[in-house]
């Protein structure tokens, strides 16, 4: 009687969650099918909108998650499962796990979000949260930049995201500005003219916008002389160590003194 119970048991349980099974791995197979060919879809529409590279697979990896959650859900619902009470218990547990990681989940959105409004990409040269550097690699919680004496900085997304930021490689011309002083008694017009002639002999200075020379201070030892000149963004800082070299060469040639802190001491001798 207890092997016929158990049979008649096992068939019943055949004949009701049988089908069930059946239909759900059915759905199974057809659903992955289908996620494969929205996936391959949605891959070409990622290249026909020319995304940047690092957008690429983080949007296709979240969006192939997603899809496949939403067809596990599927699935478990037909097998019979109650899909309210397994829903709850993943928000609440979702929530904790929120909570407890919440400064990672902002650095999760700020990375979302650099990825979408693209305010750097790699490559540019950035001054952000205290620290200047070229950026790297943008991760999807951290950003990571080299700086010019190649040390690596890691700065995570969430702070970056939501404070302000210099990037010195959006635009393709600068500015360089330079202060030269020269003593008090020298000729303006002569020092006007030397620095007129180095910067145009400089084949990197741009001719337009035109170099700006004018005295901006009468300082205390020195008549300073503020000097603007446009270049390609590349070039910034060849050009300004260059033309200060070139400055203290050709002034000292050309008779004009540049002023320094001097200080004078007298000794008086008591007979």
């Amino acid at each position: 009687m207890d092997v016929e119970k158990i049979l008649e048991k096992m068939t019943n349980m055949t004949v009701e969650y049988g089908p069930k099974l059946l239909g759900a791995i059915l759905v199974w197979i057809i659903g992955s099918w289908v996620i494969k060919v929205i996936m391959k879809n949605f891959s070409k529409f990622l290249e026909k909108r020319n995304m940047d590279a690092s957008l690429k697979p983080f949007l296709k990896s979240l969006f192939g998650i997603l899809l496949r959650v939403m067809l596990v859900i599927s699935v478990l619902g037909m097998v019979g499962i109650q899909m309210t009470s397994f829903i709850a218990i993943l928000g609440a547990a979702g929530l904790a796990v929120g909570m407890a990681l919440s400064g990672t989940l902002q650095n999760f959105a700020g990375g979302v979000m650099i990825l979408l409004f693209k305010p750097f990409k790699v490559g540019d040269f950035i001054d952000a949260q205290g620290h200047s550097g070229s950026v790297k690699e943008i991760q999807i919680f951290n950003t990571i930049l080299t700086t010019p004496d190649n040390k690596t900085i890691i700065i995570p997304n969430g702070g970056l995201s939501n404070s302000s930021m210099t990037n010195y490689s959006t635009e393709p011309l600068r500015r360089v500005d330079w202060t030269v002083g020269i003593g008090y008694g020298d000729s303006i017009e002569k020092a006007r003219e030397v620095l007129k002639k180095l910067a145009d002999d400089d084949k990197r200075i741009l001719k337009d916008p035109e170099v700006f020379i004018g005295i901006s201070e009468l300082a205390d030892s020195s008549v300073n002389f503020a000097v603007r000149a446009w270049v390609k963004a590349e070039d910034y800082w060849g050009v300004f160590f260059d033309m200060n070299e070139n400055v203290y060469n050709t002034f000292d040639k050309e008779g004009l003194n540049i002023p320094f802190p001097q200080m004078d001491v007298h000794l008086h001798k008591n007979d």
